[in-house]
């Protein structure tokens, strides 16, 4: 798994000073899941995906999504062909890396498109399925600030995401090194592959062989259900949470070179895996509560086992 430090230090020459994002978008393309990124316009998430799809070799699609855009759109349709028959035309989710650009814009109807794909791998057009590329990520956006024209990601659609997970502004010594370097305008295009598909799906392989003792996953059910069982959240984590986060502690440990999960493994994934699964109550959201502050505080709350960190 060291090859997942050369992957970053690649796509750092695209995507400035936003170390942690890298990684956690990087652990999740590993892991097979897919990220939710919710940010203003401008931060540099298109750039962010198409960095990585280079970098590792990966086959790519943009979708700007819109209230005009249609299930079809994404998962493709059937069109005659000169046999009198009907021959499938791919949809622009047929791809290693899908860019789901203002996702929360699209109507339910053209979201739910999605579900299939992100859960199954696959799509289905007119009764029949067709498998998509492996690997096989999404990366969407959200705007959280404007609300105008948009449709609210459904609880189940969210916890389809392995992550969400947030870019933000870039600092200062960052931003003034981005203007002097303002004759570059595809930051995306001055990085080179590093892996292939096939080295992804080999690295996730070695990721699922990393052991996991059974007090790390008593921990991992603790942290799951103390938010079923907090009075400021009205919904908690799903089990799919908890799988997520078990296969997160994996890659993170793989990436560390370690044949095993620690319990800072779980800590330091448990906000970008658990936060966006859960739904404060009225009151708790009315008080100024957050769910990243409500999983940061479950964190305190749950003691952490001693066991596993030498298994």
């Amino acid at each position: 798994m060291s090859k997942a430090g050369a992957v970053l230090e690649e796509v750092k020459k695209a995507v400035v000073g936003k170390d942690e994002v890298l990684v956690q978008v990087l652990l999740a393309i590993l892991a097979g899941g897919h990220i939710l990124l919710e940010d203003i316009p401008g931060v540099g998430k298109t750039t962010m995906a198409l960095a990585f799809s280079r970098v590792l070799s990966l086959s790519c699609s943009r979708v700007q999504f819109t209230p005009d855009v249609l299930p079809s759109d994404v998962t493709g349709y059937s069109v005659p062909d000169s046999a009198g028959g009907m021959r499938y035309q791919p949809g622009a989710v047929l791809c290693n890396l899908f860019l789901a650009d203002e996702l929360n814009r699209a109507t339910s109807r053209t979201q739910s498109a999605l579900l299939e794909a992100m859960e199954e791998g696959q799509v289905t057009v007119d009764g029949v399925s067709h498998p998509l590329p492996k690997p096989f990520t999404v990366i969407a956006t959200q705007n959280p600030i404007e609300q105008l024209g948009t449709y609210k990601l459904p609880e189940a659609q969210m916890d389809r995401f392995l992550i969400k997970t947030t870019i933000g502004y870039p600092s200062h010594d960052v931003s003034v090194n981005i203007l002097k370097q303002v004759n570059v305008t595809d930051r995306a295009a001055t990085v080179h592959p590093v892996l292939t598909g096939e080295d992804v799906l080999r690295m996730r392989n070695i990721s699922e062989t990393v052991h996991l003792d059974d007090a790390i996953l008593e921990y991992i059910v603790r942290l799951v259900e103390a938010t079923r069982h907090n009075e400021r959240i009205q919904v908690g984590s799903s089990m799919r949470g908890a799988l997520a986060l078990t296969r997160c502690a994996r890659v993170w440990a793989a990436s560390d070179n370690r044949g095993y999960v620690v319990p800072d493994d779980v800590k330091n994934l448990a906000v970008p895996v658990l936060a966006h699964r859960i739904t404060l109550t009225a009151e708790a959201t009315f008080a100024g509560n957050t769910p990243e502050q409500m999983i940061g505080q479950i964190l305190e709350d749950v003691p952490a086992p001693t066991l596993g960190a030498n298994a």
